[in-house]
């Protein structure tokens, strides 16, 4: 009896290490993946900029034009921060919870930053401050704690 006990345990560990490595090269995947979507979009910002420079100089000094031109760069900053946090779970098996809260925090700025508030209700421009005033007070109480405290290694 003892020892179809241990072959199951043998058995769980096996599997279990087949399965932690499965999860690895899937996070490594979506490693490089993510570091192309960042790629590609520099890229195209580049192209972007270029073609407004060359076609209409002026569309890019309007408050659409620079509206448009924040929304791409904050973009492809939220896909970094998306990036480090895959490079820094892969590396340390952690997962940081307060660079999860700036990202969130900037996708919400970047969403309220390219918003036409025209068109929205005013319960809605509550709900976005409410959104933002949780993460902001998430991630100053994150920011006091030690970094032992917020990162628990598995």
């Amino acid at each position: 009896m003892s020892r179809e006990v241990l072959t199951l345990k043998q058995h769980d560990k096996s599997l279990m290490g087949y399965l932690n490595n499965l999860v690895r090269y899937t996070v490594m995947a979506l490693a490089v993946l993510m570091a192309f979507v960042v790629l590609c979009g520099v890229v195209l910002i580049g192209v972007e900029l270029y073609e407004t420079l060359r076609d209409s100089p002026d569309t890019l000094l309007s408050i659409s034009g620079i509206t448009s031109t924040f929304a791409s760069f904050l973009a492809v900053l939220i896909a970094i921060d998306i990036f480090i946090n895959i490079s820094l779970y892969v590396r340390r098996h952690v997962i940081a919870v307060r660079l999860v809260v700036a990202t969130a925090l900037m996708a919400v700025a970047r969403k309220i930053i390219v918003l036409d508030f025209a068109g929205i209700e005013p319960v809605q421009v509550i709900a976005m401050a409410a959104i933002v005033a949780a993460l902001g007070f998430s991630y100053y109480f994150l920011s006091r704690l030690k970094e032992d405290q917020v990162v628990n290694d598995e």
